[in-house]
This record gives structure tokens, C-alpha cells and sequence, in this order.
């Protein structure tokens, strides 16, 4: 550990942290306060799977296309030739892009990459119409996938790479590690990233920035601020964590994990199965990643442990001041 005092935190609030993660599964972890690397353990180089954070990757993304025209928010799935294999009925098809970066399609179509929890707690077709309840569905952010190709003319993994890890000086993000999940479900892939924790870092301190780097809008102004809002306040699935943006979590009330009383307000995070969490606090100017080596098998890391390895990291500053 360099010497963190000088950037206001406690060394032994710090230690706290590390040797939480040392009883958890937890491979890498690394902390950026006012843009300095403050404290970093384990594999920092190594590209984890990603899972769910795909989904903010995507939701960076569309910031772009949607401030330059190439997609509109507004455009209908009917709009944009959109179908399934079920079928989608016309009401379906009202759904709109912007319902689609919320998680509020109201389409409930079998879709591909979804663990068996999601698929049980999938609400019945037809039950809710387009843009009526928030329901986290991975039809939406596979559907939302097939739309950004299909108007870009761009595959995900390679804009991603032009448009956003060029531009920040990613270092280890590479598009050919991407790949689609396909299947008999549905249309519409899946698109797995990996990336490692420093270049998520990167990532979060994008986003903390507000989309600038280096003095340049790498995302257009204003869509990091409407991406994480809260759009959808979380009342009747997964509540411990606030609400939800355009796929990103997003602090309500102090509520963000359930192992923590109080987040500082205006947190969110990009969150990824089996223990990975980009987590973002303004607040604080402040960009946490924790990861787990999800590739082998066993390994696992609850979002109430990350909440508590989180809340020491936090509190290793504020207490410090």
C-alpha cells in the first residue's frame, strides 16, 4: 500500500477493507479517489468476465448514437422491423427504445443468457403493456443489442473500442475477447464482455467525470447525469438496491446494498453476477471495482459482501477527513 494519508485516507481503514476481501472470493479490487489510484490488490491486469455490466458498457454507447441521430429514443420496435420467435403482439410492439434502456418493455419473451432466477421471477406475457412497470429483463438488454447493430452499422465490442477504450487509454480491453451468446430462445444475442479492473476503472472514471476525458466529451454532455438517474424507483423486486437507470443501479434513500444502512447519495453502480461491482460516488469522487474470478468455478462473491467490503472502503475516507 503506497502511502494514502496524503490523499485523506486511513491506512488502517484501508487494511479493514483488504482483509475483508482476503475471507472472500474476491480476486481483485481497485480504489480511484480525484482521478489517483489510492489503493489496488489482486489481479488488476487480469480480463474478468463481466456479466451484467455489459449492460452499462451498451448504455454508454447509446449515449452517443442517440445525441448524433443514428438511433431514436422514440422509435417503436414495430418501428424498427423488431420480432421474436413467439411472436410479438402489436401492443408489444409499442415498446420504445427509451423503454428498452429502462427495463420497461413490457415484453416478457424468453431470451437468451438469463439465469434460472431471472427466467422464475419473469413476470407472464402480455401482463404489463409497454412502459407500465419496471421488470429487470434481459430480453430488453438483449433486444437493446440487436437495435444498436442494426442502426450503427457497428458491432458492440469493436464501437466499444473506438468510440470509448481508445479515447480513455484502456489497456487491456481487446474487442476480439467479446462474443455473442446465441440460442434457441431468441433472435436477439447476448453479448458478453471481459475486460480488467483497471480498464473498468477507466470506465467508472469516465462516468465520474460526467463523460469528459482529458478535457474532450468522450459521451455526449448531460447523458451521464439522464443514464443515471433513477427512472424506475425499485418497490417490489430487488428494493435493497434504490432503483434503476438505463441499465445502471442508482442509490434511493441511502439504499443501494442491503448490508449497508446509507450510501452516500447519488451512487451507482454497474453490477455483474457472481461478485463484480463498478460502483460511482460523486459525492465522494470516488470509483470502487471489486471482481471475482467468475471463470473458475465455486468462486462467488454476494452483493451484501461487496457491500460491506464497500462501506469500509468509504468509510476509510470519510472517517479520515
Amino acid at each position: 500500500m503506497s502511502d494514502v494519508t496524503e490523499y485523506g485516507w486511513s491506512e488502517e481503514g484501508l487494511q479493514a477493507a483488504r482483509d475483508l476481501t482476503d475471507e472472500l472470493h474476491t480476486s481483485a479490487v481497485m480504489i480511484v479517489h480525484k482521478g489517483k489510484v489510492v489503493d489496488a490488490w489482486g489481479d488488476l491486469d487480469y480480463k474478468h468476465r463481466c456479466h451484467s455490466i455489459r449492460k452499462s458498457f451498451l448504455s454508454a454507447l447509446y449515449g452517443i448514437h442517440i445525441e448524433n441521430g443514428t438511433i431514436s429514443r422514440d422509435a417503436t420496435i414495430e418501428d424498427l422491423g423488431i420480432d421474436d420467435n413467439e411472436g410479438l403482439s402489436d401492443l408489444e410492439k409499442q415498446a420504445t427504445v427509451q423503454m428498452i434502456l429502462q427495463a420497461r418493455s413490457g415484453v416478457y419473451h424468453p431470451a437468451l443468457f438469463e439465469t434460472a432466477a431471472m427466467t422464475a421471477a419473469k413476470p407472464d406475457r402480455h401482463s404489463a403493456a409497454p412502459g407500465e412497470q419496471y421488470h429487470y429483463n434481459n430480453w430488453d438488454f438483449n433486444v437493446a443489442g440487436t437495435i444498436y447493430e442494426q442502426e450503427t452499422g457497428e458491432a458492440i465490442h469493436q464501437s466499444f473500442m473506438d468510440r470509448i477504450a481508445m479515447p480513455i487509454g484502456m489497456q487491456d480491453y481487446a474487442p476480439e475477447d467479446g462474443r455473442y451468446v446465441t440460442g434457441e430462445e431468441s433472435r436477439h444475442a447476448a453479448y458478453p464482455f471481459v475486460m480488467s479492473t483497471r480498464d473498468m476503472a477507466r470506465f467508472g472514471h469516465l462516468f465520474l467525470n460526467y463523460g469528459l476525458w482529458d478535457g474532450e466529451y468522450v459521451l455526449p454532455e448531460g447523458w451521464v447525469e439522464e443514464s443515471t438517474a433513477v427512472h424506475s424507483a425499485l418497490e417490489e423486486e430487488r428494493t435493497d438496491r434504490g432503483g434503476y437507470g438505463y441499465m445502471w443501479w442508482v442509490e434511493v434513500d441511502g439504499r443501494h446494498f442491503g448490508s449497508v444502512d446509507r450510501v452516500p447519495e447519488g451512487t451507482y453502480t454497474g453490477r455483474g453476477a457472481r461478485g463484480h461491482v463498478l460502483a460511482v460516488v460523486p459525492k465522494l469522487d470516488l470509483v470502487f471495482v471489486h471482481r471475482t474470478n467468475t471463470a473458475v468455478s465455486g468462486q462467488r462473491t454476494t452483493y451484501d459482501d461487496i457491500g460491506r467490503v464497500f462501506e469500509l472502503v468509504v468509510d476509510a475516507l470519510e472517517t479520515s477527513n
